[in-house]
């Protein structure tokens, strides 16, 4: 009797502005993701140490491959070594040359944030058809897919702690508040009419750009919300019809797929 070979383990990193997501796939399957703070000034060494107390939690041996979508230039050196020191392999990062299986329309691809390409390769692979991305990450991003799974561009928005952050540090008066969905939209205090302001102010500026997108582009896009403050604006959207906060690790699945796991 044929015992099948177990599935190959892969290790998708997603290194955001803010956040670090770690993925860990046995053939499609994710089997545990983990966020850690993205620290621009994190040795190799580091970043080792941190990834391998990670693996540790689960069972099965080492990854057999490491595919990496990083935003942050000043962290693909180390992140590099650290794997290197790790695999004894170097990971793939996502970058020109790359097969994404996506033509791009912007007028320099190259331009084009790296996470941006994976979480519309997901989106895409999901639905089949139009959609928007909306990402909530450290700036909120609107990435629209054509019906032929063409990247046609997107919009770039400051993210909503940073905008809170501003309003915070310009407005001697106003002081920080917790970001969430309040009761109502008058407020009857300093701190619920600040809540107010961030939480429904943001969430018709991020419906006011679909409806925008959706009027310049035509048809009937699938929209698909994505990032850590996904769910609490997907919550009070009218056009956001899904959230996935795990859709970057799903994209670098699929791209390593097709440049390296056939």
């Amino acid at each position: 009797m044929v015992t099948a070979a177990p599935p190959a383990r892969l290790l998708a990193v997603d290194v955001g502005n803010t956040n670090t997501v770690l993925g860990v796939y046995a053939g499609t399957d994710l089997l545990r993701s983990f966020r850690l703070t993205s620290r621009r000034d994190a040795t190799s060494d580091e970043i080792a140490l941190s990834v391998e107390g990670l693996l540790r939690t689960i069972p099965g041996g080492p990854p057999d491959d490491v595919i990496i979508s990083s935003v942050v230039p000043a962290l693909r050196f180390p992140m590099r070594q650290a794997f290197r020191q790790l695999f004894e392999r170097d990971p793939i990062f996502i970058e020109p040359g790359i097969k994404t299986g996506m033509p791009i329309l912007y007028d320099v691809p190259q331009e084009v944030g790296a996470d941006r390409i994976v979480n519309a390769v997901a989106a895409y692979a999901r639905v089949n058809g139009p959609c928007i991305i909306v990402d909530f990450g450290t700036a909120t991003t609107f990435d629209v897919v054509t019906e032929r799974g063409e990247y046609a561009g997107g919009v770039i928005v400051p993210g909503i702690a940073i905008s809170a952050e501003a309003l915070f540090e310009k407005a001697a008066r106003l002081w920080r508040v917790e970001i969430r969905r309040p009761e109502r939209v008058v407020g009857k205090t300093t701190a619920s009419s600040i809540q107010s302001g961030l939480y429904f102010g943001y969430l018709s500026l991020v419906d006011g750009v679909i409806d925008r997108i959706v009027r310049e582009t035509g048809g009937r896009p699938h929209v698909i919300a994505t990032g850590g403050l996904a769910e609490l604006f997907a919550g009070g959207s009218e056009r956001i019809e899904e959230v996935d906060p795990l859709l970057t690790l799903t994209g670098l699945r699929l791209i390593y797929e097709r440049n390296r796991g056939g």
